[in-house]
């Protein structure tokens, strides 16, 4: 079996590499394993000197990595360097965070001493997606390899060489061969790798099919997982919100990553005072929106990731105009080798059609209008995914409180675009999936929280 890379700008392809077979995986495994033995005994220390590198590499290199993106999904290049900046960082935090967070807890019993320590696991599996071909490794690999952990990742098969060059950077930096290593395999695979004895915990990101899969073959094996899966993102544009800054804001979070994000904004829920300036001010701003080669400065939307996806997403617009939403702008394939897909607005849209219920993986906007807060509210929360979500009003404390306590969401974000953080703590609720990646939080998911206890 192959795995082949194309460019979804020009339909060319890129390479052609060779699929592992299942006795090289489990090898693969085999070592993994013996490397953790090894490197659950390093010190804090040693492990932050291995990461502090890693990140020097992504700053360092960071253009030649964005052209990989570039040609591998179609990331704009000024989005990719972004991208790579952003993984040095959540290195450096970990390199800097991981000791405190991990320090031992003493506990208050009737015994001499007790306390609480976090011992890693062993081998943990990650299966990511393409859209953030490095964020979504390093935000993973980061905290597991500081707590200790050793790392195999199945990454999505359209970027097999950001696949190889992550596992590169790890070795450049210092890490033992098989602390890190990348699994060129197809999904077909996943599900024997999972039930490998020496993998111990399993975290995806992807889709929630691709979710409930991991997540039926970890519980019939009892392993621990993390799943951070799609989302259908409301942002709640209130009576009294702030319009331009507003729109500029809705308009950025739409676009990320050309429409290809699990926190993109996708659901616009506007009170009726505000709808038709609202509509207005937002299609002028999409409508002005660069799109073109990810290899040009000036890009703002490259093309979709696939021919595949590009295609479904039409469907979604297709179905959901046909069902009686009103089409503002785009809706229409260019012509043309590439997987472009143009921005494109949708208003009237209502419960029963794809741009309501269903996640729309592109640069497609959808607009709701609402009476009032109430309804705002009850329209949010009227999804089976619990993301991110944002709030625009000029009364902050209204905002917050709406935030705080009537969202059913993961993350949800006053007056900003909803954005992971290394200091924050990431993942949803509901069909969103569970546990949490980033902070103190998501070091601690993949780690033996084990009493200790000495009379």
């Amino acid at each position: 079996m192959t795995i082949i890379a194309l460019n979804p700008a020009t339909n060319e392809q890129i390479r052609e590499y060779e699929e592992l077979s299942p006795s090289e995986v489990n090898e693969i495994i085999a070592c993994a394993n013996e490397a953790y033995y090894g490197w659950r005994k390093t010190s804090f220390d040693e492990r932050a000197a291995c990461m502090r590198e890693a990140a020097r590499i992504l700053r360092d290199r960071a253009a030649e990595f964005a052209h990989l993106m570039a040609i591998e999904m179609g990331k704009p290049i000024k989005d990719g360097r972004a991208e790579a900046k952003k993984c040095a960082w959540v290195c450096d935090y970990y390199a800097d965070n991981a000791a405190s967070f991990l320090q031992r807890e003493p506990a208050e019993t009737d015994a001499t001493k007790s306390f609480v320590t976090f011992r890693p696991l062993g081998v943990v599996l990650a299966v990511m997606p393409w859209n953030f071909p490095f964020w979504q490794v390093f935000r993973f690999a980061a905290p597991n390899l500081m707590a200790g952990n050793v790392g195999l990742l199945k990454h999505a098969s359209n970027v097999p060489g950001c696949a190889l060059a992550i596992e590169n950077i790890f070795h450049e930096s210092g890490f033992p061969e098989d602390v890190f290593r990348s699994l060129l395999v197809g999904s077909g695979q996943v599900e024997a790798i999972i039930e490998n004895p020496l993998v111990r915990a399993v975290t995806l990101t992807g889709s929630t099919p691709a979710g409930r899969a991991v997540a039926r073959k970890a519980g019939e094996m009892l392993k621990k997982t993390v799943l951070e899966l799609g989302g259908s993102d409301p942002y709640v544009v209130l009576d009294d919100a702030d319009l331009p800054q507003t729109v500029n804001t809705c308009v950025a979070s739409r676009l990320i990553n050309s429409g290809q994000s699990c926190i993109a904004a996708k659901r616009f829920i506007v009170t009726e005072k505000n709808r038709d300036a609202f509509e207005r001010l937002y299609v002028q701003r999409m409508r002005a929106t660069v799109m073109g080669d990810p290899l040009l400065e000036e890009t703002e939307l490259g093309p979709q990731a696939r021919h595949d996806l590009r295609d479904e997403l039409q469907e979604q617009v297709r179905q959901s105009i046909e069902r009686g939403a009103r089409l503002l702008l785009g809706g229409e394939i260019p012509a043309g080798d590439g997987a472009y897909y143009p921005p494109t607005v949708l208003t009237d849209v209502k419960k029963g059609m794809p741009a309501y219920d269903d996640e729309l993986f592109g640069p497609v906007a959808a607009i709701i209008p609402v009476e009032d807060e109430a309804e705002a509210i009850r329209v949010a929360n009227d999804s089976i995914f619990g993301l991110g979500a944002a709030i625009f009003t000029r009364d902050v404390e209204r905002g917050e409180r709406i935030a705080a306590e009537e969202i059913e969401a993961g993350c949800c974000f006053v007056n900003s675009l909803v954005k992971s953080d290394p200091r924050l703590p990431f993942g949803g609720i509901k069909e969103s999936g569970y546990g949490r990646e980033l902070a103190v939080y998501g070091i601690k998911e993949f780690v033996n929280i084990k009493t200790v206890y000495v009379a």
